[in-house]
């Protein structure tokens, strides 16, 4: 249980690490990996309280009751952080669609081609 605690604790230190690393980068205006990224650091930050919640009773609690908590934390962070990496890009996506169809009529509605919502 040991080798696991520590190990989600350097997993908990990294994720935090690369989420205040891409929150303390300038807002990306173009580039849209950058800004899933961006929506993605706060997801992140609280993947990496999971973890460290999770290895914090892995070190201290016993073995049947550590692991119990370790396993739910783990795959919790996991899930949040799928559920947080899905709905980032969904909203840069849609973003880059719309500005895509913007860009696309030229700011004239009567030679676009392209059907509005």
């Amino acid at each position: 249980m040991m080798v696991a605690a520590v190990l989600c604790l350097g997993v908990a230190f990294v994720t935090a690490a690369l989420g205040v690393w891409s929150l303390t980068r300038p807002a990306p205006i173009g580039d849209f990996v950058r800004q899933v990224l961006r929506g993605v650091a706060p997801i992140q930050l609280a993947a990496a309280v999971m973890l460290a919640a999770g290895g914090a009773v892995a070190l201290s609690a016993t073995a049947s009751t550590a692991s119990v908590v370790l396993a739910v934390c783990v795959i919790g962070a996991v899930a949040t952080l799928a559920a947080g990496c899905w709905q980032s890009a969904k909203v840069v996506a849609r973003a880059n669609a719309r500005q895509s169809a913007d860009a696309g009529c030229a700011g004239s509605c009567a030679a676009c081609t392209l059907s509005c919502r």
